[in-house]
């Protein structure tokens, strides 16, 4: 009995890696096996950057939250803890975007807590 192959599926499965390749450059398009080692590492950083990007993010929130509060002779950590006993709720992300678009209101926040 001649061996039976499915194909349909191999060809698919196939096409999928190449379809997530498109737009790279030489074998890595459109040579299978590499393709297929290429995406795979692509997925992985695009997995572990997504990780990094959080804490990307929340570092560049504390250093303008940080320049923020040194305009106002405070420093971060002495700013930070002086929120969190005056239980205003307001997160990094928050502090820094009225500390850089709006320093009116971060004024109004720092004399809040002196």
């Amino acid at each position: 009995m001649p061996r039976s192959v499915n194909h349909v599926a191999s060809r698919a499965r196939r096409k999928k890696i190449l379809s997530m390749t498109k737009g790279y450059w030489g074998a890595r398009k459109n040579v299978f096996t590499i393709a297929k080692n290429i995406l795979e590492k692509g997925l992985t950083y695009a997995y572990r950057d997504r990780k990094n990007k959080k804490r990307n993010f929340r570092s560049l929130w504390i250093q303008r939250i940080n320049a923020g509060a040194r305009l106002h002779g405070m420093s971060y950590s002495e700013f930070m803890g002086k929120i969190h006993a005056k239980n205003i709720e307001l997160n990094r992300k928050a502090l820094a975007d009225l500390a850089m678009n709006n320093p009116g209101a971060f004024k109004a926040i720092v004399d809040a807590i002196k």
